[in-house]
């Protein structure tokens, strides 16, 4: 007996039929079933690329560079180590402010700026990450409408979830990528004012700091070591009916500047005024940047300062790489909950439960190695 799919299409249900329906149409897209994932490039295929200046390999370098994946992280750190003869030869500026002080406008004009003189920029910029969901807008790109185009720009946005000491350090081997690439000029935007200067300020040959005029006591909300960082310190807005209250900023930050020791580097850091929607002032901003450059490459604080963050940075991927081998052992991971919980009972002092996971991990590791 024949099977019949719709049994009541049989001739016994008079007057109801049930329709086959309609073949599936095939897809309107012809590349979409031959469309496969591109195999990863290996470690001198993107040291070959980036050095022609490739952007499409530096983005794939980059992303390997930010993964958590250990095979990513290996093929990411093998091209650093090649990379790392062709960098070096950039401008790196570290650009800071409150939210809301126009950094990406600032940096949208700057970088338009630089450009006209030839040569390339990067942009690297630390976006905002939610605390509850580690999401991150990644907008920046949006609000530097003019550079995004530009055929010699690069911008780079990256979520700062998780560890801030991780995501500067990544931000600084990117650095080292876009260097490789001849990106001449590095500009490091940083998430406001907070514990992310430090680490950007590491990394970076001179430190602009954008504030506002007109928003009360202007030196209210700067921390004294945001001040003393900073290389420039620049008012933005300085337009129209916000002049003389920028003027007025001006003399205020320049009076405060008086307050504080020499810098190390010798150079006086100087106040600006200018406006980065009506791009007025542009121009002298950058000259003091430039007089900055030819001043400390002239008393050698500039080679000075780059050592002194290469041997901060050793120092800091050593820190981070005993964490992370701390945190990853099965063991540790295994003993914590418990001990955690006798501190939370006051059972056990944080010091002592401290000293007992410590001492049981060196002493486990201790004898692996001597195993």
């Amino acid at each position: 007996m024949q099977k019949i799919e719709h049994p009541e299409n049989d001739g016994q249900y008079i007057g109801l039929t049930v329709n086959s329906g309609v073949a599936q149409p095939p897809t309107v897209n012809p590349y979409m079933q031959r469309r496969r994932r591109k195999p990863l490039p290996s470690a001198g295929e993107l040291v070959e690329g980036i050095l022609k200046g490739d952007v499409t390999m530096l983005s794939r370098a980059v992303t390997l560079v930010e993964s958590l994946s250990p095979d990513h992280q290996k093929v990411a750190q093998e091209v650093i180590e090649k990379c790392l003869p062709y960098s070096g030869k950039s401008r790196r500026i570290g650009i800071t402010g409150v939210p809301g002080a126009g950094k990406s406008t600032s940096i949208d004009v700057f970088g338009l700026h630089v450009l006209k003189a030839g040569g390339k920029l990067a942009v690297l910029a630390i976006d905002p990450s939610s605390e509850r969901t580690k999401g991150s807008i990644l907008g920046d790109k949006t609000r530097m409408e003019k550079l995004s185009i530009h055929p010699s720009a690069f911008i780079r946005p990256s979520p700062s979830a998780g560890s801030l000491g991780g995501v500067a350090r990544k931000t600084r081997e990117t650095i080292v990528l876009c260097e490789t690439a001849g990106y001449d000029n590095i500009f490091v935007e940083t998430v406001g004012v907070g514990q992310s200067e430090t680490a950007v300020h590491s990394m970076v040959d001179f430190f602009l700091l954008i504030q506002l005029a007109g928003t009360g006591d202007e030196l209210q909300g700067i921390k004294r070591g945001i001040m003393e960082m900073a290389d420039g310190i620049v008012i933005n807005k300085a337009d129209g009916d916000n002049i003389d209250r920028a003027r007025l900023a001006q003399a205020q930050f320049k009076s405060a500047l008086r307050l504080f020791p020499p810098t190390a580097s010798g150079w006086t850091p100087e106040v600006l005024t200018y406006s980065g929607y009506f791009e007025l002032g542009i121009p002298e901003v950058w000259d003091m940047i430039d007089r900055y450059f030819e001043f400390v490459k002239a008393n050698g604080y500039f080679e000075r300062r780059r050592q002194e963050q290469a041997r901060y940075w050793m120092y800091e991927t050593i820190d981070e790489k005993l964490r992370a081998h701390f945190y990853n052992n099965p063991n540790v991971a295994e003993m914590l909950p418990a001990l955690e919980q006798q501190v939370l009972d006051n059972r056990l002092s944080s010091f002592i439960a401290a000293r007992d996971v410590l001492d049981f991990y060196f002493r486990n590791n201790s004898d692996d190695s001597n195993g």
